[in-house]
C-alpha cells in the first residue's frame, strides 16, 4: 500500500489535533502526515501561555501529541504549487504531497500607534519594535516576555480582550505594576456585557492592577526602548514594558499567493476544501460560511471532520459549525461565555454575588423562549459543563433556568 502523503502547513493545535487523530483512525501504513511550522517549537497549547509567563508552566509543558506525525520546527512554507502538488519551503526544499492542510492560523494585530518601531538607523529601521515591547501571540513571544519581565519596573498592556486580561493577570502574578488601556467602554467587549466586565475589572484592580477603557494609546515613548506610553486624551503611562494584545488575523498570505479563494479567512466548505483541488483548510486561518471564528473549540471540530474524511473512517463527515466558547481560567479569575449574550429580543436572567470568591461573581443567561442562547460566567465556572451542553444542543430549558446555575449561598444576590 503506497501511503497517502499529507502536508501539514502549520503546526499549532488544529495541526496537532488533526494529526493525532487522523493518524489514529488510518489504517496502518495508509497515511504519512508531515507537519510544517515556522516555529522553532513542536506543538503546544497556545491556551496555556500565560501560565508560561507567570512562571506556572515550563514550555515543554505546553507540548501537544501528534500520533506519530513528522513535525518539522522552523521550517515555513513559502509558495504552494495547487496544480503540481508541492509546496517549497524557505530552505529550498521542494516537495510533492497528495493531499494539502492549510492551518496556518493568525498573525498578531499590530494596533495605529505612533513610534511603535525603533527608530535606530540602520538597514531593520522602522521593522522592529522598540526594546521593551512585546507582542503576545506564540510561545516564543511568552519565553521572551517572562524574560522581558524579570528586570521591568513598570508594564502597560494595551488590549483589553481575552489575551490582554490573560496577561496583565499574569503580570500582575509577578508582582508588577501594570496598566491596561483598553480603546472600548468595558473589558472583554466581544465576549462579555459591561456587568461582566466591571466584575473581570475589579478583579485586575483587585490583584494590583490599574485599569483604562474608553482609552486609546495614541504613541509610544522613546527612540530605541520604549519608556512611556502616551494615551489620546494626552495622559502618559510611564514604563519599561509594553505587550501587545489588540487581537489577530487570520494568516492567509500564502493561500492567496496560491490562487486560492480568500476574503476574511482562507474560504472552506462545509467538507474543509478550499477552492483548490485537493487542498483544505482548518482552524484560525479559515472562513466557513461567512464567520471566521478564532476559538479552540470550532478549530479543533474542523479537525476532527477532516481526520476522519482523510483517515476514511468517516468519509461522509461534515463540518456545519461549532458554538465556539470563549474560556479564561487564570488562579482566581474565571471567565466563560457564549453565544450572543447581547440579544435585546430575548429575556435575560442574571445573577451577581459580590461576596463570592476573591472579587465576586457575576453570571447571565439569555433565552429566546424556552431555548438558551448565551450565557456569561465570571468568577464561578461550575455550571459552565451544563450550560454549553445545553446551548449546543439546542435543547430546551427547565422550567426554572436556575436550575441551570449553582445556587448561590451568599446572602445579598441581586436578582
Amino acid at each position: 500500500m503506497t501511503p497517502v502523503r499529507t502536508a501539514v502547513v502549520g503546526a499549532g493545535m488544529a495541526a496537532a489535533r488533526l494529526a493525532r487523530q487522523a493518524m489514529a483512525q488510518a489504517a496502518p501504513g495508509a497515511m504519512e502526515v508531515t507537519l510544517y511550522g515556522h516555529e522553532s517549537y513542536a506543538p503546544y497549547n497556545r491556551a496555556l501561555l500565560a501560565g508560561v509567563l507567570d512562571g506556572r508552566y515550563t514550555p515543554d509543558a505546553l507540548a501537544l501529541p501528534t500520533g506519530g506525525a513528522v513535525v518539522r520546527t522552523g521550517t515555513e512554507v513559502v509558495a504552494v504549487d495547487t496544480a503540481a502538488r508541492t509546496l517549497r519551503t524557505d530552505t529550498g526544499d521542494l516537495v510533492t504531497y497528495d493531499v494539502l492542510v492549510l492551518a496556518t492560523g493568525a498573525n498578531p494585530v499590530l494596533p495605529p500607534i505612533r513610534h511603535l518601531h525603533s527608530t535606530l538607523a540602520g538597514p531593520d529601521s522602522g521593522r522592529e519594535l522598540k526594546d521593551g515591547v512585546h507582542a503576545f501571540r506564540s510561545l516564543a513571544d511568552c519565553v521572551r516576555l517572562a524574560e522581558a519581565a524579570r528586570d521591568a519596573k513598570r508594564a502597560v498592556v494595551i488590549g483589553g480582550g481575552v489575551l490582554g486580561v490573560s496577561a496583565a493577570r499574569a503580570l500582575a502574578a509577578l508582582g508588577i505594576p501594570v496598566e491596561v488601556v483598553h480603546q472600548a467602554p468595558h473589558l472583554m467587549e466581544r465576549h462579555l456585557d459591561d456587568e461582566a466586565g466591571a466584575t473581570v475589572r475589579r478583579a485586575l484592580e483587585g490583584m494590583g492592577a490599574a485599569v483604562y477603557t474608553g482609552n486609546r494609546a495614541r504613541a509610544l515613548r522613546g527612540d530605541t526602548a520604549v519608556t512611556g506610553v502616551a494615551l489620546a486624551g494626552g495622559h502618559v503611562l510611564d514604563c519599561d514594558l509594553v505587550v501587545l494584545a489588540c487581537g489577530v488575523r487570520p494568516r492567509t498570505g500564502l493561500a492567496r499567493a496560491a490562487g486560492i479563494e480568500v476574503r476574511r479567512g482562507i474560504v472552506i466548505d462545509d467538507t474543509l476544501a478550499t477552492s483548490a483541488p485537493g487542498v483544505y483548510a482548518i482552524g484560525d486561518c479559515t472562513e466557513h460560511r461567512g464567520a471566521v471564528h478564532g476559538l479552540t473549540g470550532p478549530a479543533w471540530a474542523q479537525a476532527d471532520v477532516l481526520a476522519a474524511r482523510l483517515s476514511g473512517a468517516g468519509p461522509d463527515a461534515i463540518y456545519t459549525g461549532v458554538r465556539g466558547v470563549a474560556r479564561l481560567t487564570a488562579g482566581a479569575l474565571e471567565i466563560a461565555a457564549f453565544g450572543d449574550v447581547g440579544d435585546t429580543d430575548g429575556d435575560a436572567l442574571r445573577l451577581a454575588d459580590g461576596t463570592r470568591g476573591a472579587y465576586g461573581s457575576y453570571k447571565k443567561l439569555v433565552m429566546r423562549g424556552d431555548r438558551l442562547v448565551g450565557a456569561i460566567l465570571v468568577g464561578d465556572l461550575a455550571a459552565v459543563g451544563e450550560l454549553t451542553r445545553t446551548y449546543e444542543r439546542g435543547e430546551p430549558l427547565p422550567s426554572s433556568p436556575l436550575d441551570l446555575l449553582t445556587p448561590l449561598e451568599a446572602e445579598g444576590a441581586v436578582l
